[in-house]
């Protein structure tokens, strides 16, 4: 009877209850299978925005979109790498603003599911790791090897105690931390990693925030990805069987809420492939059917938004698919903030729920015709190598990888004359050739390890592009 209890209990808390305690607290109820948010049984509907995917000036007009939807919360990936670029090196300013972007999310009374990492996946380079990671001579990521967990506990050194003050019952509006990210879908399947984990967060966020886990359907992922001290959520997508869906974390967490963390509104764009659709009525009667168990959800995404620069990851699963530089996900909000009919969809659903904001929904963001924009001063590229790269080149008999010479990205000059080569792949990330006189273009053959590069040479001046590192 505890979720039809918890059902019941969330209907009336939809009304003006009064809280008899002051303090403030966000927990899990196993008796009722809800949470509690102070001392009232709650029920999350949240939608996945990221702040590094969309310009700061938007960043209101966006979560306000999202809020006027009807959402209750908002949940946030952290990429370690957008932040630490270089070892010891953090930057927390401008479209990196963390803590101004979270202070936006307060303004509008939404609460926050924080997703920190280490590794987020999220279709961003290398799932948020940096790059600098790998080069360190044989390097374990997402393990116990102790090279990886020293970055790892340097960065959450910084990176938590800056979120333990935004905890909800310390004022704040943070509600719950994921610890990890889907981490059963990874080879490794180190406990041993996990348990450091939990003991990380444990000692800089303390006892009594609720720390999850996310993982798909499979057995071999919820095996590998939970454990005990983390409460185990799922991710499944519209097209999927509910009632098996939540039996599945059922498995592993016989009492609490029923939490669905990545309900897929739209999905991700491979380059060379159409846009990906869905449809707005079959998610929102998905929708419609985890609300009417009393189960929480986010909305993967709510908002997509841009991959900006080279910060587009890749997957590779049997063939390389790189990531466009559009993540507009098919999302209730388009790439460019505008509502879809999706969100109107959704708004209407969660109505039967819950009250809605009153006003309307914000309008369309304008859209301007800039024309034809001139270019008329150039430059010879070879005439301000030394503006661009001001150290000396770095030489070698073999082609080196980006992380061993720390490129971060972009382009790498190698002014030398070669016909066709072949060069290994680094630990992550590739090695890249350009020839002074000549244009690379690059190959990746079918063999995963060892992975190799050919690079064909052509006719003229290019300097090749290097591809951007997996992001799961």
């Amino acid at each position: 009877m505890g979720l039809e209890l918890c059902v019941l209990l969330l209907v009336l808390g939809g009304l003006p209850l009064q809280v008899t305690s002051t303090a403030r607290s966000f927990s899990i109820d196993y008796t009722n299978n809800c949470f509690r948010k102070d001392g009232v049984p709650f029920r999350y509907i949240s939608g996945s925005i990221h702040y590094f995917r969309i310009p700061p000036a938007y960043w209101k007009d966006r979560l306000l979109k999202m809020y006027m939807s009807g959402l209750n919360a908002v949940q946030v990936y952290v990429p370690w790498n957008y932040h630490e670029p270089l070892p010891g090196m953090y930057d927390f300013a401008g479209d990196r603003d963390l803590e101004g972007f979270l202070d936006l999310v307060a303004e509008l009374g939404l609460l926050v599911i924080l997703r920190p990492g280490p590794y987020i996946c999220a279709e961003w380079e290398m799932g948020g790791l940096p790059f600098w990671l790998l080069a360190r001579p044989d390097i374990v990521l997402r393990t116990t090897h102790p090279d990886f967990l020293q970055a790892v506990d340097a960065w959450l050194a910084v990176l938590l105690p800056k979120i333990r003050p935004r905890l909800y019952h310390n004022g704040g509006n943070i509600i719950t931390v994921q610890v990890e990210n889907e981490y059963g879908s990874y080879y490794a399947c180190d406990y041993d990693y996990l348990r450091h984990l939990l003991s990380v967060f444990r000692t800089h966020l303390g006892e009594e925030v609720v720390l999850f886990t996310t993982d798909g359907l499979k057995d071999s992922e919820l095996r590998c990805g939970t454990l005990q001290g983390l409460y185990a959520t799922v991710d499944f997508g519209p097209g999927v069987n509910m009632t098996q869906a939540f039996e599945r974390q059922r498995q592993h967490e016989p009492k609490g809420p029923l939490v669905n963390s990545e309900y897929y509104t739209g999905w991700l764009d491979y380059w060379g492939e159409p846009h990906s659709t869905s449809s707005a009525e079959e998610v929102a009667q998905g929708l419609q059917k985890i609300l009417e168990v009393g189960a929480n959800i986010n909305m993967y995404m709510f908002q997509g938004g841009t991959n900006f620069a080279y910060w587009s990851g890749a997957d590779y699963k049997k063939i390389y698919n790189p990531i466009t530089t559009s993540y507009d996900y098919d999302a209730p909000l388009s790439e460019a903030g505008d509502p879809t009919a999706k969100a109107y969809a959704i708004r209407a659903v969660i109505g039967k729920f819950q009250a809605l904001p009153a006003g309307p929904m914000p309008p369309p963001t304008p859209k301007f015709a800039y024309g034809y924009v001139s270019l008329p001063q150039r430059v010879n590229l070879l005439d301000i190598l030394g503006l661009l790269s001001p150290l000396q080149p770095i030489r070698s008999p073999i082609p080196l990888t980006f992380e061993t010479v720390s490129q971060v990205r972009c382009h790498s000059k190698r002014p030398t004359f070669i016909s066709t080569r072949r060069c290994k792949r680094g630990r992550g990330g590739y090695s890249g050739l350009s020839a002074g006189l000549g244009s690379g273009g690059l190959e990746l053959d079918s063999a995963m390890e060892p992975h190799w590069i050919t690079l064909s040479i052509l006719s003229y001046a290019v300097i090749a592009k290097i591809k951007g590192r997996r992001g799961e």
